[in-house]
């Protein structure tokens, strides 16, 4: 009964407290929000190693598949984890993981040991720690945040992405043009700072079930349907469906479009730094696009901010094959990024908040498995078609099949006519 009281006097004055002074939350956010630098700051670094390693863009884009596919691969299984075991173990864990993969690779090139195996297998590890990691660190947020300040949290998290997306890709290019073990050094900090944040806290136990526990199947594929369940409750809706494969290619045409960028601009003999800059204009499309949601979410329905995100995202990845420098591609992925916090914010209204806390990790994992499957094919189609097509070509294709998504998605009568829940 005594800790009953306690978690309920929690509750109350976690409510009564403004979200500026919501230490818990604020200390996941510093945590997140370095290791999303750490993160950002690496992301230029990868592609300029492997390719000064094997001078071939499409393994480039092999090791992006790789690390994003194996979170997917992964995230499935990760979510019915994350629902059953300690959610903050599981990001202690996650961070510590990653860190000492990165560890590793710094020594390998210290040792000048570095090949494009290791940095496959690296890319592996990494993308299996992501898979656990953002699930378990997105339920924190929820567990310490109330219901009427959520939307509020998560555009502020969206604004730390933004802001990590800004200065991650120019500090990374600054670092490895120093050393190329600097950006890895830097990721590795934020992982740290991120682990340390996680320790400090404290969270509540995750809510007791509202509804009758569902019956495990009993047969030996009884985990897998257990893992799978989030994936096949959101297929079963055409509205989320679709919805879902709007989100995944603009998660496509973004990825190959920052590939094909990088390496357009380092055959025009742009420095890393440059390369970096240009590419935060991805950033600060999210940042702009963090101040419109609540504005964007009165105005249009969930149906038409989907299609006017991927009709904008359409037209600048197209302009993208206009060879007009540096500055021309920080303008069009700005454009592109623009509608990106309103469409995760539209996710978490539209899936998060309907389900039930004991089945939210898989609903999340499930969502990004689904969403983020772009991201990899993405890396791998641009790279393919760089190696093959040339950039203007690539470009062509990638924006093609974005435009032909979004066609459909115009033509769909539940796009059109999709409504925010009560």
């Amino acid at each position: 009964m005594s800790e009953r009281l306690r978690q309920s006097d929690s509750a109350t004055l976690a409510t009564s407290v403004p979200l500026r002074r919501n230490r818990r939350f604020q200390i996941l956010w510093i945590g997140a929000a370095s290791a999303n630098l750490g993160l950002e700051t690496v992301e230029v670094a990868y592609p300029l190693l492997i390719m000064s390693l094997t001078g071939s863009p499409a393994l480039a884009g092999l090791f992006g598949f790789a690390q994003i596919g194996t979170a997917l691969l992964v995230g499935l299984p990760a979510g019915a984890v994350v629902d059953r075991w300690d959610r903050r173990r599981i990001l202690l864990i996650s961070e510590a993981v990653r860190a000492l993969t990165l560890l590793f690779i710094v020594l390998s090139l210290m040792a000048d040991r570095a090949n494009f195996g290791l940095l496959i297998l690296a890319a592996i590890v990494l993308g299996a720690g992501t898979a656990f990691g953002a699930p378990a660190r997105m339920l924190l947020i929820r567990a310490v945040v109330p219901d009427h300040q959520l939307t509020a949290a998560l555009s502020q998290d969206e604004a730390r992405s933004g802001a990590a997306a800004l200065a991650g890709p120019p500090l990374g290019g600054a670092l490895y043009l120093v050393s190329r073990t600097f950006p890895f050094v830097a990721a590795i900090v934020g992982f740290v700072i991120s682990f340390v944040c996680a320790l400090v806290i404290r969270v509540p136990k995750a809510e007791p079930p509202t509804e009758p526990a569902e019956k495990e199947p009993k047969s030996a594929l009884g985990p897998l349907t257990n893992a799978f369940s989030g994936v096949i409750e959101l297929l079963g809706d055409r509205l989320l469906r679709s919805a879902l494969l709007l989100i995944s290619i603009f998660y496509f045409s973004i990825t190959a479009a920052i590939l094909m960028v990088m390496v357009t601009l380092r055959d025009q003999e742009h420095s890393p730094g440059t390369i970096g800059l240009a590419l935060s204009g991805t950033a600060v499309g999210m940042l702009v696009g963090s101040a419109l949601v609540p504005r964007l979410n009165r105005l249009l329905s969930p149906g038409a901010l989907l299609l006017a995100a991927s009709t904008l995202t359409t037209l600048a990845v197209a302009l993208l094959a206009l060879p007009l420098g540096p500055l021309w591609v920080f303008a069009m992925l700005t454009l592109a990024a623009l509608g990106l916090p309103a469409l995760k914010i539209l996710v978490d209204i539209m899936i998060f908040r309907q389900t039930p806390d004991h089945r939210r990790g898989r609903a999340i994992a499930a969502t990004i498995t689904l969403i983020g499957a772009g991201s990899p094919l993405g890396s791998l189609v641009g790279g393919v078609a760089l190696q093959f097509l040339g950039v203007t070509g690539a470009i062509v294709l990638v924006a093609g099949a974005q435009a032909a998504i979004t066609a459909a998605g115009l033509a769909s009568r539940h796009v059109r006519s999709a409504r925010w829940p009560e």
